[in-house]
């Protein structure tokens, strides 16, 4: 668990509380159609073959970063500590794009099409986040 994690908290609800209760576990879990296989985030109903059957779902966690933007000014009063810091788009492999923070890396270092892995922060004894990091050639 990270020490006095002083940052806004998710608000979760019925709608993405398998999310989150996944990502407590750490697991990546995302929304899937059942009917065309086709994967969601945010949680929605099918819009390409619009089936109403879809459910939550285990995925790898990898993806690519889509975009990214490094704040230097807190525009909210609990980031102040914190600057700078990332905001990114993470393409995932399954399809969808998820709004993440990058860690493991410095900001200069970020790059458009990076490849990233899902790196579990348990921030509090309820909540873990899902951020990202780069994956490492081994």
């Amino acid at each position: 668990m990270s020490a006095n994690y002083d940052r806004p908290l998710p608000v979760i609800v019925s709608l993405n509380r398998p999310f989150w209760e996944g990502a407590r576990r750490h697991e990546l879990m995302i929304y899937r159609c059942l009917n065309c296989g086709t994967y969601y985030n945010p949680p929605s109903h099918c819009i390409v073959c619009n089936k109403p059957d879809m459910n939550w779902v285990k995925i790898k966690g990898k993806g690519k970063i889509y975009t990214f933007i490094v704040y230097h000014i807190a525009y909210h009063p609990k980031w102040k500590n914190h600057l700078p810091y990332n905001v990114a788009w993470v393409e995932l492999e399954e399809g969808p794009l998820i709004m993440t923070n990058i860690v493991g890396c410095k900001n200069e270092e970020l790059y458009i099409d990076m490849p990233v892995e899902v790196a579990f922060d348990d921030v509090t004894d309820e909540i873990t986040i899902p951020k990202f990091k780069p994956i490492t050639k081994k």
